[in-house]
Formats: C-alpha cells, structure tokens, sequence
C-alpha cells in the first residue's frame, strides 16, 4: 500500500534530576557535597532512507518516545543519557508542525538527519552550588521536559520528469514504454491509484527518473478527481510532460484540456505553471484523420510550445521523446548545480 501522508506525536525523554549527597567517609573532615548532575533526555531523529518508498508504518504506528535520562548520584556521578529514537523515513519526506504549519525538516538525500524533538536538560547537583558563604548546599536542580510535537508528515516523491494528463491520456502506458515501471493499465478512467516512478535509460550511461501521477480533471486544485491528493509528487520535479490523447475517440478537444491542466497546476502552485514543460500528444497509431492532432500541432507552434506526437503501443516517436527530455533534464541539471556552486 502506498502512504503518502500521515500524523504522528513524538516525545523527547525528560532529563534526569540531580541529586542532594555529601561525602561521608571516615578520616574525611568536611567532606562536602558530592550531588552528581542528571542524564539528558534522548532526543527523536528522523533518517532518510531510500530503502522505503512509503509511510506505511507510521499509520500503525502513530507514538514515538525517547527514553528519559537518569538521575544523577553521589560522588559526583551523572546520570546516564536517555537513548535517542531514530525514525527511518523514505527520501523526500517532508516534516511540519502540525499545529504551527512550521517547516522543521525537508529529506531529500540517502541519509540525511534531522533532530525533530530535543531531549530535555538534565537537572545540576547540589556540588554545583557550593559556595564559601554555603558550604552546605541542599539545593539541586530537577530536569526539563523534554520537547512533544504534533507532526504532519508529507512524502514528495523525488523525480527529474513529472507527467501531468486527463485520466486515460496514456500516462502509465507511457512511463511503461520507456522504463521497467510496471503501472496498472486498463481502458477505464483512474486506473492510476498511486504515483509511479520509473527510470528512463538515454544515451550510454545516463538517466532521468520519471513520475506519473493519478489523471487530472478540472477542479483538482479543489480537491476533484484524484489530482489533488498526488500533485505535491510533481512540485520537486524540474521539467513537465503534459500528455494529450489525440485519438479520434476522445472526448475533449485536445486543445481545451491543454488549458484546463495549466489553470489547474496554476491554481494549486504558480511555480507548477513556470516551470520547463513539453507537450506531448499521444497515441497518434489511433488519430484517425488527424484532425485533432493537428490542431494541437498548430496552437502549440503559434504559443511556441514544444509538441512530441507519440505512440507509446507502437513505439512511434519514442526515441525522439527520450532524447528530447533527457537534453533538457541534463540542461537543468547543469544550471542548478551553477546556482549551487
């Protein structure tokens, strides 16, 4: 099962308390106070990890506590540390408050960690308050409490393409084309319950990784169709496919649903509607006169829009298709590694 957002609670451990003790060993006059501080609180940290691809465990699991610290001694003894909890998450998981709305982790690498609770302070033994006016402190220190956070977890998935269409525009069939990704394809509307990835080999040894999404209709942005629940799969992508049926039997006219799926990525996230896209117009094996397909050729050309005609069933203009994508995937890439650096 694929789970792509889930609320948690974790807790850090209370830090241990210090402790009110003297020295009392024969032969040892004016011993003085010997009180030992308190153990911190185990911290809760979250680890990315590309092992998992969902947040399955963490909807059965709901609860995550680290162990509080331990009581200081005497003779200057300090109390042991709490342990930590480690809570592996797959890359690209997204971390908020879920009371604040505040930003506290974003892991997009292997093994990126971040600390989502601090363990609380352990608590200062009365030795530390010694004075030469008190040379008898009973005084100590009790530990904190350690942080409690309401969490919303978010996993955005990590791909170079996003493909963005109506329901049956030949998304899953595509993304099974050209990589070893195995979607559900069928001849009904939604067959695309979850997001895809795939991997699309180009060149000699390059790559890009590719999403398909559940289809788009209009209203997504509202929460319509599925569109809605799976857009953030496509807000850390670079470049975007938008994909077109152009087959004589489709119902909506293929210029029409262009417009519609750019209002929709505008109104769910501007940056969506700027950013590098192609258009892509799909099983043209099926276009029957043409007509639609060149209609969609020609607005494209007048907008200036790049237009892929392609078959994903015969393989038509696939090579062209990789080739193209995987230019502007390494162009893209190459730029925001200047912008890094």
């Amino acid at each position: 099962m694929f789970v792509d957002e889930v609320s948690i609670v974790v807790k850090a451990g209370r830090g241990g308390d210090g402790v009110c003790s003297f020295r009392r060993e024969m032969f040892v006059p004016r011993g003085g106070p010997d009180g030992g501080d308190g153990g911190n609180g185990g911290n809760v940290l979250f680890t990315a990890s590309h092992r998992l691809t969902t947040l399955l465990d963490l909807r059965y699991q709901k609860h995550y506590e680290a162990e509080d610290g331990r009581p200081g001694g005497g003779s200057n003894c300090t109390g042991r540390r709490g342990k930590d909890v480690n809570v592996t998450l797959p890359v690209g998981t997204v971390v908020y408050d879920e009371n604040t709305g505040e930003l506290l982790a974003d892991l997009v690498a292997d093994g990126d960690t971040a600390t989502i609770a601090q363990g609380g302070k352990g608590g200062r033994g009365n030795s530390h308050f010694a004075t030469s006016t008190n040379r008898v402190p009973t005084h100590f220190e009790q530990g904190t409490e350690g942080e409690e956070r309401a969490l919303r977890l978010e996993l955005k998935l990590l791909a170079d393409v996003g493909l963005v269409g109506y329901p049956n525009a030949g998304k899953s069939t595509l993304i099974a084309a050209i990589s070893a990704a195995r979607p559900k394809i069928a001849d009904y509307p939604f067959t695309t319950l979850v997001p895809n990835l795939g991997v699309v080999q180009w060149g000699s040894d390059r790559s890009f990784v590719v999403a398909d999404i559940p289809g788009l209709i209009a209203g997504a942005h509202e929460g319509k169709g599925l569109g809605f629940q799976f857009l953030r799969h496509i807000e850390r992508t670079s470049f975007l496919l938008h994909l077109i049926d152009v087959s004589e039997w489709a119902a909506d006219d293929p210029v029409a649903s262009f417009e519609v799926m750019r209002k929709e990525l505008e109104s769910y996230d501007a940056s969506l509607a700027a950013r590098p896209f192609a258009v892509v117009a799909t099983k043209i094996d099926v276009a029957g006169d043409g007509s639609r397909l060149k209609a969609l050729q020609a607005y494209c050309k007048r907008r200036r829009h790049t237009c892929l005609p392609i078959s994903a069933a015969t393989r038509e203009g696939l090579t062209d298709l990789i080739t193209f994508v995987g230019q502007q995937v390494d162009h893209l890439r190459t730029i925001a590694c200047e912008t890094k650096s």
